[in-house]
């Protein structure tokens, strides 16, 4: 019995010594190449002096969130690009799309990872690579989640991923001395304590936090409204909750992508003074923006909106139904912009242009590929 015990034994050590080897070979790779440069540049006014809204639409790949090193590489190159156009003072706000951090769950993984055709195959790599840490997580998701095995995958690099967003985004706001609206990322209820971006202990949120030009962190936007996709591992943040932002160029709302369908979310903007909008969007799937538009996702659709359902295209509604129409109408906001996270993400797909509001609408060129939007204030 003792030497059956020893070949049990023996086995499992070598079984656990091949997992680990397997588990930690080919997490090293070379920073990946960065030119940071713009297939097209759009702007509406002239620089008065007043500050500029600045929307940059990157096109980040998997391997951008291989490493802090390389996600701030991709990122820094396009603020530098921004720079050499001269659209940068110390009243621009920069406004990053919406789950630009978020993929920094796959930060520091196995090589496999950023190569994956699917984001599921991505993301069991990084569960069966990460495997203890993935079930000590998985013991910690609330039970109101429908999807634990999201919920345990962001949870478990939660605050390796939110540490690093900080640290990039304070980095580039103090560096071009600017206010950095730094897209959002998926974190477990975050909060904000002595200055710093912190992991809680409730469900997943997706969250946008805004740095001054001082590098300090202002706050953090939660979305209120998310998609039926994202109702599955998601808790919504209160609209009325969300802070303003006392920026150089004016008082700052944001609307963390389908926030700006509601009409509620304009209400709270209006009652808190806001005169300046930034909403960082993602729009899942190639061509969705050429689709017949479904009404709101996860929402009832208001009357106001009903009849163009199956009617005009997704785009189409993104300009009727959000910012462009909502923000003058319902808030008395004239200066704004919307910007979409383009790339080459696994399966995942994008769409979407930037929109740009100054006094009327405009909708930049659609590209999949980085741009520069400007509204001038």
């Amino acid at each position: 019995m003792k030497k059956l015990l020893l070949a049990v034994f023996a086995l499992l050590g070598v079984a656990l010594g091949a997992y680990l080897l397997w588990a930690n070979a080919g997490r090293d790779l070379p920073l990946p190449a960065s030119d940071g440069g713009f297939q097209a540049f759009t702007e509406m006014g002239g620089d008065s002096g007043r500050g500029n809204l600045v929307g940059i639409q990157p096109y980040l790949l998997p391997v951008d969130y291989s490493s802090e090193a390389a996600f701030l590489a991709k990122l820094n190159a396009y603020f530098a690009s921004a720079k050499r156009r001269g659209v940068l003072n110390p009243k621009s706000i920069v406004v990053l799309p919406e789950y630009t951090g978020t993929w920094l769950v796959a930060m520091g993984e196995k090589r496999r990872v950023y190569a994956a055709k699917t984001s599921g195959e991505a993301l069991q790599t990084v569960a069966l690579s990460n495997l203890f840490a993935f079930f000590r997580a998985k013991l910690s998701t609330p039970d109101s989640t429908q999807d634990p095995t999201t919920d345990a995958l962001f949870r478990m690099k939660a605050a390796e991923m939110a540490e690093t967003y900080q640290r990039v985004f304070s980095g580039l706001a103090k560096k071009y001395g600017v206010t950095v609206v730094a897209g959002s990322i998926l974190l477990p209820k975050p909060k904000v304590g002595n200055g710093q971006l912190a992991v809680g202990n409730g469900q997943l949120q997706n969250v946008s936090a805004v740095f001054r030009p001082d590098g300090s962190l202002a706050g953090i936007v939660r979305k209120a409204f998310p998609i039926e996709a994202e109702q599955k591992f998601l808790c919504a943040g209160k609209i009325s909750d969300n802070p303003v932002f006392d920026t150089p160029a004016g008082k700052l709302g944001v609307l963390v992508c389908a926030d700006a369908w509601f009409s509620p979310a304009y209400a709270a903007l209006k009652a808190k003074g806001v005169e300046l909008l930034a909403v960082p969007s993602y729009s899942m799937m190639d061509n969705a923006w050429q689709l017949p538009w479904g009404g709101y996702s996860g929402h009832p659709t208001p009357p106001d909106a009903r009849a163009d359902v199956g009617r005009i295209t997704e785009g189409e509604a993104w300009q009727r139904y959000t910012m462009p129409a909502r923000a003058p109408r319902e808030a008395g906001i004239q200066r704004g912009i919307n910007v979409f996270l383009r790339g080459n993400l696994w399966d995942l797909g994008t769409d979407g242009g930037t929109i740009l509001l100054r006094d009327s609408a405009r909708l930049a060129p659609m590209v999949n590929a980085a741009t520069l939007s400007v509204v001038w204030l």
